[in-house]
């Protein structure tokens, strides 16, 4: 069982930067891939980025060249750097971590509201 924990939200002005952070529990974080995902009022929730076991990365095309997604092995944590934010950006924020077929799990979320 692996749990994860949110932190960095909150409240920014359109242009504004935040890092989001989460923090996993367990030995084995460098084995997983960890990724964010998002998901605004009324909507689905979304893929924005992933980071791989290996380091590799992949970007949701509405964020690319905005957020930065990264990891550090060394303190069991991720991390999304989130520059030039827009209110479309606004919506709960979550971590995902996978490894293999049988092993997904989801923190608990994290608001991220951005004013026009």
């Amino acid at each position: 069982q692996v749990q994860l924990v949110e932190s960095g939200g909150g409240l920014v002005q359109a242009g504004g930067s935040l890092r989001l952070s989460c923090a996993a529990s367990g030995r084995t974080f460098s084995l997983y891939a960890m990724g964010w995902f998002r998901q605004a009022p009324g909507k689905q929730r979304e893929f924005v980025a992933v980071i791989g076991s290996g380091s590799s990365t992949n970007i949701a095309g509405s964020v690319k060249g905005r957020f930065t997604i990264s990891r550090d092995n060394a303190k069991n944590t991720m991390y999304l750097q989130m520059n030039s934010l827009k209110p479309e950006d606004t919506a709960v924020y979550y971590c995902n971590a996978k490894l293999g077929y049988n092993r997904n799990y989801w923190g608990q979320g994290t608001q991220i509201t951005v004013s026009s």
